[in-house]
């Protein structure tokens, strides 16, 4: 039976590699409508699970909202979702996210993220970065719920703070790290 199990990942591991030696799969952006279609019900969902958020976002020079991250790998990982930043209730950009992990891992998972960019600095860093590698630059908080709880609109005092929402799917572990975040021209 081990042997079958040996085999059997062999295989995997083996055909995964095929399709990324192939090259790039193309990918099918969305529009811009389609994006801001999916923001408005992505932050009522956010505010409804996190008022903390909501208080946030009144303070927030920016907001930039990923309302659909498609996250999966066997061995070799990746990530992809598009969204757009607003200053208040305009869309003002859009940017997509991406990244590639590799090592024990295996799964699918969708997900919804929620920059909060609380300082003129980390606005700014965004805006002019040729796409802004998480854990370079301004400092992130990840708000977790025991955190989003307590928190005030007097006690957050960092750059900026990440929300995740919407989890659907099963993969082992969530973050920002090896993120990248990139202005895209719709």
């Amino acid at each position: 039976m081990r042997n079958y199990s040996c085999l059997l990942i062999g295989f995997i591991t083996l055909a995964l590699g095929s399709i990324c030696l192939a090259g790039p799969v193309p990918a099918f952006a969305a529009s811009k409508a389609e994006i801001d279609r999916n923001v408005d019900p992505a932050l009522k969902t956010l505010y409804s699970k996190y008022p903390a958020a909501k208080e946030l976002a009144k303070n927030a020079k920016a907001v930039l909202i990923f309302p659909q991250i498609v996250k999966g790998g066997f061995l070799v990982g990746g990530l992809y979702g598009e969204g757009a930043l607003r200053k208040g209730s305009k869309t003002v950009a859009y940017y997509n996210t991406v990244a590639a992990s590799y090592g024990l891992q295996a799964g699918i998972q969708k997900y919804a993220y929620a920059l909060f960019f609380m300082t003129d600095a980390a606005f700014a860093y965004l805006d002019r970065s040729d796409g802004w590698e998480i854990g370079v630059g301004p400092s992130i908080v990840i708000v977790d719920e025991g955190m989003a709880k307590s928190m005030t609109t007097t006690t957050a005092k960092s750059d900026v703070y990440a929300f995740f929402f919407s989890q659907q799917g099963l993969m082992a572990g969530m973050g920002l790290q090896g993120s990248k975040i990139t202005k895209i021209e719709k």
